[in-house]
């Protein structure tokens, strides 16, 4: 994982990897809440995430909805 990413971008990059937002669609609410942020820290966190390891991360939009998917 890159050096550069703070610890909440860290944390949410794990529970990104570790959960199935490929098919169950990503609430930016039910993160915040589940770490305790408000919903503009998550989506800064998620823009970093791209910039910082772009090729770790997809995020893509299907029939309606926001899927991640993280290896």
């Amino acid at each position: 994982m890159s050096d550069e990413l703070s610890e909440f971008e860290n944390r949410l990059f794990e529970w990104i990897r570790q959960s199935d937002f490929e098919k169950v669609p990503w609430s930016t609410k039910k993160a915040a809440k589940a770490f305790k942020v408000k919903e503009d820290e998550v989506y800064e966190a998620l823009a970093a995430l791209t910039r910082k390891v772009p090729k770790r991360i997809q995020l893509f939009y299907s029939e309606g909805n926001v899927h991640i998917a993280a290896e």
